[in-house]
């Protein structure tokens, strides 16, 4: 069938028109009818407000703590559940689990928000929340992860800069976070102490943006940057905004996810004197778009910041098309756009929640025509040794000659369409 050829176009009276618009949208309401069957059984924040109420509650007892206690960030990072104790009386763990979160606890720091604790289920170990916060004991049995599977080391031109690319760079502000989370890819960096970078380091980084004319895009990462105080975050953007060449700020944060708390009003104040900004956050699972979630992309939506979401696929989590489709729904309703997802980076200690890039693909095929293409982000691998994120596509371009080019739709139609005029 050769696209936009008038001789394809067929001639129906207006009834039969109706007829064939109608026997169309029963074959397009089949394309999603187990997609409509399965959403009901996902479970996702907004629905489950009620039995986060409740946890909150259990949580808030335990430690003698206010409402207001809760909506303070501050309160939030002092009180990260982060020994066993705590934890089991806040979880039902088996004396296994409880062993092994102590195993893992000898090589690799794990740490919880008291807010991201009462999205998880007390009596499930498979809950995909509380797999993203746990520590398992896959982590020690991980027999081929890197510590450095992206060679930042060897990307690093200045003190706390990552560069990859042409004309944007990244400064890694602390090792710092709300939450540490189990597939974090710079777990290499966390250690046992929280440190934002020494002032000099991001002096040093600063200088190194200023004598590069041709970086125009900056990202601020670490770590989370939210976990600085907002006087911080301040100065960092000011001294950015004075460089001519950096025309946009990006800063990545888990916070909206991990503790949305840290989303004052002080900050979204400070944050919209420092446009163009973007921030980029990192919601896996519908779970996650919670009540409080939505207040906090709400108030930087507000303050005129756009917001973009990059998931990792995860094996457990979200490795399931109906799942992501249904993350990537939910993100919307909050003013999160989709942007990327990355297949997951073989990090020591996190490679059991790596899937197979089919997966991956699988997910791509039953996101492109079957929802809106502002549900659809972009698949990514990031190439081994710092060799750059590269998306990756279903084959949709079968052939192509000189003046045409066969293509696959995302219903598995075959069409030769033009090439050129």
């Amino acid at each position: 069938m050769m696209c936009g050829s008038r001789n394809t176009v067929k001639k129906y009276p207006e009834m039969d028109k109706r007829q064939v618009a109608l026997e169309r949208a029963d074959e397009l309401k089949s394309h999603i009818k187990d997609y409509l069957q399965e959403s009901r059984n996902i479970p996702t924040g907004l629905k489950l407000e009620h039995t986060f109420q409740s946890k909150k509650k259990q949580i808030l007892n335990y430690f003698g703590a206010t409402e207001d206690d809760w909506s303070s960030w501050q309160w939030q990072m002092r009180n990260r559940i982060s020994d066993i104790d705590t934890l089991s009386e806040l979880l039902n763990l088996t004396g296994a689990e409880a062993r092994q979160i102590e195993m893992v606890s000898k090589k690799f720091r794990w740490s919880v928000s008291p807010y991201y604790l009462s999205l998880m289920e007390t009596d499930n170990s498979q809950c995909p929340v509380r797999m993203q916060g746990i520590p398992s004991i896959k982590e020690l049995q991980d027999c081929w992860g890197k510590e450095d599977p992206m060679a930042e080391e060897f990307t690093s031109p200045a003190p706390r800069i990552t560069r990859r690319y042409a004309d944007r760079l990244i400064i890694n502000v602390t090792n710092q976070c709300a939450m540490f989370c189990r597939h974090c890819q710079r777990r290499r960096n966390i250690g046992e102490i929280d440190r934002p970078a020494p002032l000099d380091e991001i002096k040093a980084a600063l200088q190194y943006i200023r004598k590069n004319s041709e970086i125009r895009d900056v990202l601020i990462t670490g770590g989370d940057p939210l976990t600085l105080s907002d006087d911080w975050l301040d100065w960092i953007l000011s001294e950015l905004d004075a460089i001519p060449h950096v025309e946009i700020k990006r800063i990545g944060s888990r916070t909206p996810v991990t503790m949305p708390q840290r989303i004052t009003q002080e900050l979204c104040d400070m944050l919209e004197r420092h446009h163009p900004l973007y921030l980029n956050t990192h919601f896996n699972h519908p779970k996650e778009v919670t009540a409080e979630a939505m207040k906090a992309t709400r108030m930087l939506a507000k303050a005129g910041i756009p917001l973009g979401n990059q998931a990792v696929l995860l094996k457990g989590i979200n490795n399931n098309p109906h799942v992501m489709k249904k993350l990537n729904h939910e993100l919307l309703k909050i003013h999160v756009r989709p942007y990327y997802i990355f297949h997951a980076k073989p990090v020591k200690g996190t490679t059991h929640f790596i899937t197979t890039i089919q997966e991956g693909l699988e997910i791509m095929e039953n996101l492109r025509g079957y929802t809106s293409g502002l549900a659809i982000p972009q698949y990514i691998i990031n190439a081994p040794g710092g060799g750059g994120k590269t998306p990756l596509l279903p084959q949709y371009l079968i052939s192509m000659g000189k003046d045409y080019a066969m293509i696959r739709t995302w219903e598995g139609k075959i069409f030769r369409c033009s090439n050129g005029i």
